[in-house]
């Protein structure tokens, strides 16, 4: 699969300078935490949830998180397994035969492709549940990446990082973890460093196997009694916004100690009053259908969601946790590296320039010093090869109009 393969080449072409990659469950981990893009959150008591899946890879989500825990009620936990059990059972069968979509083929070649088949993680409420939901799973476990640990600290965290090796050894299944961290005691002052670095212990001992930690700011509201309205984003709440920082302080550091962060949760996805002007201004959407865009981004609430994207982004964060399908190409088209972007970094990483250095920019608007912009770089590359590069003269408006039909939908 990759991130916008849902629109046709010749579009593709068009829009992109350096089109996104390939890549499938067995690429490399690094490559997988910067292609995670919108992470799709579905309860796993759906009915079918198979189908779900299959219809959402088409419009374009590459991982999906199917959930025991916090979307479903505490009496649906058991008939919430069964159904995952099932769901996995006929996704396999429909993808039996396929090669290279998953990384976990049976190597047959014969009959139809089979649909692209995003990665998938299932949220657990506890450690006991991973191995018993592995070997549940069967054949079909080929389909999954990994599992969300819920609510996660150090004492927490220990047992549902074993019980994913045990997993992992007995089915001979690579198994990713993703640790929410949303507990009160991480967002608590008192208790915050000694938690950050209970957790920071943690997941540097099980450092192959923690693809991404993913923020949980819906709990971390919770704790006080809060709730962000959609004119607002998780970085106007300030007791938040200081978690956050203080997250990415110890676990997203780039001297090789850190971790693929992830964006929190954006809730809205219909109307609601406004009591604040919209956030986008009027300027970048001035031709063609570029207006239509930014009506519907706003009747959609979708203003507030960008800008909590580029501030995710500015604050150390990759990717977004999504409870809305038309959540998802506003987060991956605003993943897309822009060709200035490109540029920038492929000057810095010059091999001729490891000495360090300043040099202007080739777009004559910057100064680029080799030394302190070097991770950016690299960490800007890796995107590039995930979401693909811009055309010099394409902008998020005209990527994000290729999708304005599914966003209104």
């Amino acid at each position: 699969m990759r991130h916008f393969g849902h629109i046709p080449a010749a579009l593709r072409q068009r829009l992109f300078h350096q089109e996104p990659c390939e890549f499938d469950a067995g690429s490399p981990a690094p490559l997988l935490a910067a292609a995670l893009g919108a992470t799709l959150y579905s309860p796993a008591t759906r009915p079918r949830l198979a189908d779900d899946v299959l219809k959402q890879a088409g419009r374009g989500v590459v991982s999906m998180v199917l959930c025991l825990e916090d979307s479903i009620d505490d009496a649906e936990v058991t008939g919430a397994e069964e159904n995952l059990v099932r769901q996995f059972a006929a996704l396999a069968e429909r993808t039996r035969g396929a090669t290279g979509l998953t990384g976990r083929g049976t190597g047959a070649t014969d009959g139809p492709p089979a649909p692209p088949i995003p990665l998938l993680f299932v949220r657990v409420r506890e450690p006991e549940q991973i191995p018993d939901l592995v070997r549940r799973f069967g054949d079909s476990v080929r389909l999954l990446s990994g599992f969300v640990l819920p609510k996660f600290t150090e004492e927490r965290g220990v047992p549902f990082l074993e019980a994913l090796a045990e997993a992992e050894a007995r089915s001979g299944q690579r198994l990713f973890a993703m640790p929410v961290l949303e507990s009160p005691e991480l967002l608590h002052l008192e208790t915050r460093a000694e938690t950050l670095a209970g957790i920071a212990r943690t997941v540097d001992k099980y450092r192959d196997r923690v693809l991404a930690l993913r923020l949980g700011v819906t709990d971390f509201c919770s704790a006080y009694g809060l709730r962000r309205a959609p004119d607002m984003t998780a970085y106007d709440v300030q007791i938040v916004a200081g978690a956050i920082g203080d997250v990415v302080n110890v676990l997203g550091r780039s001297d090789g100690t850190g971790f693929t962060i992830t964006g929190p949760v954006w809730e809205y996805f219909k109307v609601q009053e406004r009591m604040f002007k919209p956030q986008l201004r009027r300027s970048p959407f001035l031709e063609g259908r570029a207006e239509e865009l930014r009506t519907a981004l706003i009747e959609h609430d979708m203003d507030g969601l960008l800008r909590e994207i580029g501030l995710d982004r500015a604050n150390g964060l990759q990717g977004k946790t999504c409870i809305h399908p038309s959540h998802v190409l506003p987060v991956h088209v605003l993943s897309v590296v822009s060709h200035e972007e490109f540029s920038d970094a492929r000057d810095i990483l010059q091999p001729d320039r490891d000495g360090g250095g300043v040099l202007r920019s080739a777009y004559t608007n910057k100064m680029n010093e080799v030394k302190p912009h070097r991770a950016w770089a690299e960490r800007t590359l890796l995107r590039a090869e995930a979401f693909g590069v811009a055309r010099e003269d394409i902008g998020f408006v005209e990527l994000l109009t290729t999708g304005l039909t599914g966003l209104t939908d």
